[in-house]
C-alpha cells in the first residue's frame, strides 16, 4: 500500500472535525479532491473507515482502530521530514574533524567560533591527533574530515592544501643566534635543537629539509609547551612552524624567521575519495576554505624578517603568531 502524510493528514484531520467540508478546508483541498483521497485510503485498507450520512461522519469500528496508529504515523513521518528539512537547511547536524594539534589549537579555533555563530545547532567533534593518526581514524570513517599535513595520492583519500607554513627558530634572547633577523639551514647545523618525536608532522618535515643531516638532538618531545618551558630554563632551541609559535609566548624566548631549502609546510583538508559529506560538512568547509584563505593573506601582507620578542606587547605577540 502507498500511504503517504496526504492520506494521513487528511483520515486524522476528518477523523477529528467529522466533517468532509471542514477537513478538506483544512488540507486546502476542494471537497471532491478531499472525498477522493479518503476513498483511495478506505480502498487501499479494503475495509470502510467512515460512516456516512447527510448530517454525520463517524468512525467505523476500524477506523478507531485505525485512529491511533496514523496519529502516531503522521508524527513520526512529520518529525522525520522536520529533522530531515533542518539537515538540508544546516540547522541541526553534526561535524567531526580529526586535526593536528598546532592547528587545533592555532588556526582552528577561528573558524570554530564562526562557525557555531552561523550554524549553532550543528554539534562539532573535534580529536587532536598526530598525523598518522589523522589518516587512521578518517579512513575508518570515524571523523568527516582531517587537517594534517599533505599525503601521497592515494585511491581512498584526496588532499586539498588551505595553508601554507613556515619555521622559526626558536631560542632565548641570550642565544648567540637571537639577534638575526633571519636565518637558513646551515646557520643552524651546528646548534642542539630539541627535537619532536618522529610520528609528529614537524619532525617530518624537518627530517625532510634537513636530510641527510641536521642539527644536533638536544632532546626529543612529544609537546611543544615542554619544548617551550625547556628552552626558557636555557636548555637547547627549537624549530617550530610559524602557525604553533603561540605555544611559546614566554618571557625571554625569541622567534626568528628560517628559510628552509624545501617547499613550506603544507596544511590540508584530506577527505574520503568520492565522499561529498552531509550538508553539516558542506557547510563547515566553506567556512574553513574562506577563514583561511583570509588567514593566508593576512599572513602574507604582514610576514617580516626580522626577530620576534615572544613575550613583548599583545599586537607584537600577534604579528610573531602570523610569521
Amino acid at each position: 500500500m502507498n500511504l503517504s502524510l496526504r492520506h494521513l493528514r487528511a483520515f486524522t484531520t476528518l477523523a477529528a472535525v467529522r466533517s468532509f467540508t471542514r477537513a478538506a478546508e483544512q488540507c486546502h483541498l476542494s471537497q471532491p479532491a478531499f472525498s477522493a483521497l479518503i476513498q483511495n485510503l478506505e480502498d487501499h485498507a479494503g475495509v470502510r473507515l467512515f460512516n456516512r450520512s447527510t448530517r454525520n461522519v463517524e468512525l467505523t469500528t476500524e477506523g478507531a482502530l485505525f485512529e491511533a496508529a496514523a496519529a502516531r504515523l503522521l508524527n513520526d513521518m512529520t518529525h522525520a521530514f522536520d529533522e530531515l528539512n533542518d539537515h538540508t537547511n544546516r540547522r541541526r547536524g553534526r561535524v567531526t574533524i580529526a586535526a593536528l594539534p598546532t592547528v587545533a589549537a592555532g588556526a582552528l579555533p577561528p573558524v570554530l567560533t564562526e562557525f557555531r555563530e552561523r550554524h549553532p545547532g550543528i554539534e562539532i567533534v573535534l580529536k587532536d591527533v598526530t598525523a598518522d593518526t589523522c589518516l587512521e581514524v578518517l579512513r575508518n570513517k570515524q571523523v568527516d574530515l582531517a587537517l594534517s599535513a599533505p599525503i601521497s595520492p592515494g585511491r581512498d583519500l584526496v588532499s586539498e592544501p588551505l595553508l601554507s607554513d613556515t619555521f622559526h627558530f626558536v631560542c632565548r634572547s641570550d642565544h648567540p643566534l637571537a639577534k638575526h633577523k633571519e636565518l637558513v639551514a646551515r646557520d643552524v647545523l651546528d646548534q642542539p635543537v630539541i627535537k619532536f618525536a618522529r610520528t609528529s608532522s614537524i619532525r617530518q618535515h624537518l627530517d625532510a629539509a634537513f636530510y641527510p643531516s641536521g642539527p644536533p638532538t638536544e632532546l626529543e618531545v612529544n609537546q611543544l609547551v615542554t619544548a617551550a618551558g625547556l628552552i626558557s630554563s636555557g636548555i637547547g632551541a627549537t624549530l617550530v612552524p610559524t602557525l604553533a609559535l603561540f605555544q611559546f609566548q614566554m618571557p625571554g624566548l625569541v622567534a626568528v624567521p628560517i628559510r628552509l631549502p624545501i617547499s613550506d609546510r603544507q596544511i590540508c583538508l584530506i577527505r574520503r575519495r568520492n565522499d561529498a559529506g552531509s550538508t553539516a560538512v558542506t557547510a563547515f568547509v566553506e567556512v574553513l576554505r574562506k577563514r583561511w584563505a583570509d588567514l593566508a593573506h593576512a599572513r602574507t601582507a604582514r610576514r617580516r624578517t626580522t626577530a620576534s620578542v615572544l613575550s613583548d606587547t599583545p599586537a607584537r605577540q600577534r604579528r610573531s603568531r602570523t610569521g
